[in-house]
């Protein structure tokens, strides 16, 4: 792949991360799954995690590529969380939960230090 196709690719990965991160925070909070208790601690940590990047970059402490790096991040917690949930009929095993609590705990580590 050349420069210039690198360059075009990473600015479709940005702008799809920009408008994902838009359309993330117009939508409503997810609401619980009824008998997924893993499944909804995963999805309202992403939840929670969406909410301080969007405030990040109300209050300007963190930049639109600052976010974009988390806001991809996040994306594929939540891809990883789809794939896992696509074994088991809908549920998460205590293993896949804690692989995805151990990446959301990297990444939330990862907000704090860019916006203190």
């Amino acid at each position: 792949m050349n420069a210039k196709s690198k360059i075009a690719l990473f600015g479709l990965v940005i702008g799809a991360a920009m408008i994902s991160g838009q359309a993330m925070a117009q939508t409503t909070p997810q609401t619980d799954v009824p008998g997924h208790p893993r499944v909804n601690e995963v999805n309202n940590r992403l939840t929670n995690q969406q909410n301080r990047i969007n405030n990040g970059l109300k209050n300007g402490t963190m930049t639109q590529k600052q976010a974009a790096r988390d806001e991809s991040h996040d994306a594929n917690i939540a891809r990883r969380e789809s794939v896992d949930e696509a074994k088991h009929n809908g549920h998460l095993t205590k293993q896949e939960q804690k692989n995805l609590n151990r990446s959301e705990n990297r990444d939330s580590r990862h907000i704090y230090k860019q916006k203190h």
